[in-house]
């Protein structure tokens, strides 16, 4: 069984960023979870988890930040397979 990790973030810190501090956590896992996913550590689905958001809302952010979305050859096969139904 693992356990979770938590991450420590100074209050001094937290007090100085440039957020709404209601927003700081959830703007801290977005944060996380964009770059991880973007230096492929993590899947979109893993992304997703960490960050909160679905799937959508996920692309959505990649989108605004201009961040390709990992798709591959196989993804696309994948996918059209579903799509006619040939799984």
């Amino acid at each position: 069984m693992t356990e979770d990790i938590v991450l420590t973030i100074p209050s001094s810190l937290a007090q100085e960023m440039k957020l709404p501090p209601d927003t700081i956590r959830e703007e801290l896992m977005s944060e996380l979870a964009v770059s991880l996913y973007q230096r492929g550590i993590i899947t979109a689905a893993q992304a997703c988890r960490l960050a909160g958001l679905d799937r959508f809302q996920f692309e959505e952010l990649l989108w605004k930040r201009q961040i390709p979305v990992h798709y591959s050859k196989e993804d696309l096969d994948k996918d059209i397979r579903y799509a006619t139904g040939n799984l």
